[in-house]
């Protein structure tokens, strides 16, 4: 999986500062919580804050695993099943304290940046799915850090900014759209969709060519909903066309079986930052 002559690829090393940038700005909005303030619940039913990062310190673990012992991970892989599956991720972090766990979540988040960054960005890494090249598997972590921290925010009610990180959130989300439909059992229409988001700073992002189905809006809520975090009553998101309608209607840009979302209404009007 390693470069032959030990190099950082530049393409690894982008998203791996990415991942970092989004990992710190998480860690600063949790890092001053008291105890209690740990044990706040969140928007995921039966799940704290403390839970939240448990799942992601739990998850960087395995991602370190997988990336450097695909042996040891396939193992690790049917011990995680047989113990809960996603439910055993927040195990651990019920077991020490808020400052404890923080800790942990540092430095093992830090030894799995340091093992990416010296990964061929085209090299299939396993994962609990099909296997993904490392560039894909380093922007899904920032993908869930992201998301799993919009959990943390909300249960706060601290906001964040927006940032250029959101391009890799809004690139799986769109690259997932065959994928929302595998997870609910509906035919991928042929209908091409075209995507164009307005970036945090005012740029547009653009996915596809402009056709008769097409999405846009603001990225952050097109972020929020392929995340399942926002229902999609609650975004900005303008749809042209079947094939648009239907997709963000069920739209999911991580793994596992089809998500619940979050019901319409949940949360105060989308705003940027």
């Amino acid at each position: 999986m390693v470069h032959d002559d030990g190099a950082m690829s530049t393409e690894m090393e982008s998203v791996c500062v990415d991942l970092r940038e989004e990992h710190l700005a998480l860690d600063a909005i949790v890092s001053g919580l008291s105890e209690e303030q740990w044990s706040t619940p969140t928007p995921a039913q039966g799940w704290t804050v403390r839970d939240q990062i448990s799942h992601l310190w739990f998850f960087d673990q395995r991602a370190l695993l997988a990336a450097c012992d695909a042996d040891g991970f396939a193992e690790d892989m049917k011990w995680m099943i047989a113990n809960g599956g996603t439910e055993a991720s927040i195990a651990p972090g019920r077991a020490i304290s808020g400052a404890a766990l923080l800790d942990a979540w540092r430095g093992d988040r830090a030894a799995f940046i340091e093992a990416a960054r010296t990964l061929d960005p085209s090299v299939r890494v396993p994962w609990y799915g099909p296997a993904m090249a490392a560039r894909s598997f380093v922007t899904a972590r920032l993908m869930e850090t992201w998301a799993h921290g919009q959990d943390v925010v909300d249960a706060l009610g601290v906001t964040r900014a927006s940032t250029a990180r959101l391009k890799h959130v809004a690139h799986i989300g769109v690259r997932a759209r065959p994928f929302s439909y595998l997870v609910n059992s509906l035919p991928l229409p042929e209908a091409p969709v075209y995507v164009a988001l307005s970036a945090p700073d005012g740029s547009l992002w653009e996915w596809g060519e402009p056709c008769a189905d097409s999405v846009r809006g603001p990225a952050l809520d097109f972020c929020l909903l392929v995340t399942q975090r926002r229902h999609l009553d609650d975004t900005r998101l303008v749809m042209e066309g079947a094939a648009a309608r239907e997709w963000m209607g069920i739209a999911q840009a991580f793994a596992g079986g089809a998500g619940g979302g979050r019901p319409a209404g949940q949360f105060g009007p989308i705003t940027d930052r």
